[in-house]
């Protein structure tokens, strides 16, 4: 397999795409991507398993067949097509298109996924199961800096990182010390910043 470079297009910006990828091959797509030194991102976490007798902990991924990938468009359609291995974008139903998850969700998410914690907790992605927590950011422990929405999860209070529409992580417990409340005026402005 031949493995290229991608050259920048102009002045377009890098965004994160959420990649499908099949028969669980996400490791094999970020192998080449690492190859061709292009960021992405695999959720990832320890699991204990059983092996010959033996409790064994591995690094897995946590959600099969998922992958962000960071890349202009034009570096994204190359790398689709220089590539064998069979990606495909995920589209937003309603318009069509593919899914770029917003720079500083995809960082928080990266903050509390990219731990490789064996309690972390991935749920579904719905925007409802979450409207009722408070918009928090933790302040201190293996966490810190991660911005989510405090929720009782599985009996414990948590930060739950959502990417919207694709997948949301719950941390671990998270003692309320930890944590900081976002002021509603903080928010507003990040929606500004980002639009």
């Amino acid at each position: 397999m031949e493995v290229r470079t991608i050259k920048k297009k102009g002045r377009e910006k890098k965004v994160w795409y959420a990649i499908r990828v099949t028969y669980n091959r996400e490791l094999k797509v970020k192998e080449d991507l690492d190859a061709r030194d292009i960021k992405c991102f695999v959720p990832m976490q320890y699991r204990r398993e059983e092996r010959g007798g033996v409790m064994v902990k591995r690094l897995v991924p946590s959600v099969h067949n998922l992958i962000f990938i960071y890349l202009t468009p034009s570096e994204m359609k190359e790398y689709k097509m220089s590539t064998e291995l069979p990606i495909r974008y995920i589209m937003n139903r309603e318009t069509g298109k593919p899914i770029i998850v917003p720079t500083r969700e995809m960082e928080n998410f990266i903050k509390v996924a990219g731990t490789y914690e064996e309690k972390l907790i991935y749920l579904e992605s719905n925007p409802g199961d979450f409207s009722r927590g408070e918009r928090v950011r933790i302040i201190g422990g293996t966490f810190a800096g991660a911005e989510g929405v405090f929720v009782r999860v599985k009996g414990d209070r948590r930060v739950v990182v959502n990417v919207e529409g694709l997948v949301a992580v719950a941390t671990t417990f998270v003692h309320p010390s930890m944590i900081e409340k976002i002021p509603d005026d903080e928010d507003d402005n990040r929606l500004d910043n980002a639009l």
